[in-house]
């Protein structure tokens, strides 16, 4: 793939999270002129997580009003400004994958009662 060039998805034909963990880990260090992962990252993490923070309310707008192809392509922005926050924050996908895994030990119910409470 050439630098540069917008990700498709002839590029990758089955897109896992961790590829596109890794692509955006790989944007990072291009320059704000050609990537908007970059771009992102430079505003900070603050904007990062508002851009994250308004996907989020346009999938849950979607989901109630919106036909499924719709909610699929919002879902889709949703992950990526989320791996871009992690990205930001220096989280591996595979440590968040670990605390779902170490949740899956106990029902919903259980994990959140020793959750600590505000």
């Amino acid at each position: 793939m050439q630098r540069g060039r917008s990700l498709a998805a002839s590029d990758i034909p089955n897109l896992t999270l961790h590829a596109l963990a890794a692509r955006i880990k790989e944007r990072a260090s291009a320059g704000a002129e050609t990537s908007y992962t970059r771009k992102l990252l430079d505003r900070g993490i603050a904007h990062c997580a508002k851009k994250l923070g308004e996907e989020a309310v346009e999938v849950v707008i979607a989901a109630i009003d919106e036909d499924r192809e719709r909610v699929i392509a919002e879902v889709a922005d949703l992950l990526y400004h989320l791996l871009v926050v992690l990205e930001a924050r220096g989280i591996a996908l595979g440590e968040v994958e670990a605390a779902l895994s170490r949740r899956t030990t106990q029902s919903g119910l259980e994990e959140k009662a020793t959750r600590p409470r505000d």
